[in-house]
């Protein structure tokens, strides 16, 4: 199906930053309806910052002296209004992120301690939206922000992040940022999932898992975040009309989510067949990503000429 957009790549970084801020590009080609109402409340509607079916507007780019714009750059430019500091306090001092963790080590069997909700948020009764495998917390900071500058349909975020340097620059991050709906928690999701979501006070409004570690090696897929028993409990704790939505850019861990969470058809529809008028491609994915802004990952994958391949479920009222 061909692209609902008209991408062009931009020559300059002038260019580029007015191409990811304006609210004139990336308009559809035709009218159709956006994703469900219920996604809507979770995220008000955000000028589109990608293209659809992987492509990606800033393949290529340049700046004005001809240096290749790379994909670390085009981050940069995305989260932009963050204005995240580089500097670290000493207890966190340089991060470098290690690409795989095993989750099934030893260390990380044990479930994570549960919070006194009350003194993570402001109001722990707030619907909650939750990101497993939250990385830098950047796309969660960014979807936290924007939801207390709009002072309308307040939220909590949470992020579970399986590298706990991680965690405590993105804690780090959000103290400067003054983000009071916004915490993150260094645990294993598969195990920590169920004790920590069933404590909330609040209802549990959505939960994302976007680009997981896809651990190629067959002898590794018990390693993948996304297990049957994970998918239960997300089921079981997201509250009635409450969505989960996953994505990935390699279709072989995309498919095995998929398989996953259709594997509950009376629990959970996807968008499409609650709205007809979501489009997805010939095969069911997703064609955009309805969240306001892409994840860190997603940049990189599309910059590289990847497709990435999007679900979003809602749970039965």
């Amino acid at each position: 199906m061909a692209s609902l957009f008209l991408c062009t790549a931009p020559k300059t970084l002038d260019a580029l930053f007015s191409l990811l801020s304006s609210r004139l590009v990336n308009q559809p080609s035709r009218k159709f309806k956006p994703f469900s109402a219920s996604i809507l409340s979770i995220i008000p509607p955000q000028p589109r910052r990608n293209c659809t079916n992987g492509v990606v507007a800033a393949v290529s780019t340049s700046t004005s002296e001809g240096q290749l714009l790379r994909s670390p750059q085009l981050v940069a430019l995305e989260y932009a209004d963050l204005n995240l500091s580089n500097n670290f306090s000493e207890e966190v001092g340089h991060v470098r992120i290690r690409q795989h963790v095993n989750p099934l080590s030893a260390t990380l069997s044990a479930p994570a301690p549960v919070p006194k909700w009350s003194e993570v948020y402001r109001d722990p009764t707030l619907p909650l939206v939750v990101d497993i495998g939250s990385g830098s917390g950047r796309f969660l900071m960014w979807l936290a922000k924007r939801n207390l500058e709009r002072n309308q349909d307040p939220k909590n975020y949470l992020g579970v992040e399986i590298r706990q340097k991680l965690v405590k620059r993105a804690e780090y991050w959000a103290n400067e940022l003054s983000l009071t709906n916004i915490h993150f928690i260094f645990a294993n999701a598969t195990v920590s999932f169920k004790e920590l979501l069933s404590t909330y006070p609040g209802p549990l409004m959505l939960v994302s898992i976007l680009c997981p570690d896809p651990h190629f090696k067959k002898k590794y897929h018990k390693r993948r975040v996304v297990q049957k028993h994970l998918v239960e409990t997300i089921v079981d704790c997201v509250m009635p009309g409450g969505q989960v939505f996953i994505q990935s850019d390699v279709l072989e861990v995309a498919l095995d989510m998929r398989e996953k969470f259709d594997a509950f058809p009376d629990e959970l529809l996807h968008v499409d067949k609650i709205d007809p008028d979501v489009l997805c491609d010939d095969e069911g994915w997703l064609f955009s990503n309805p969240m306001g802004i892409r994840t860190e990952r997603e940049i990189h994958a599309e910059y590289e000429g990847a497709k990435i391949y999007r679900r979003l479920y809602q749970k039965r009222l």
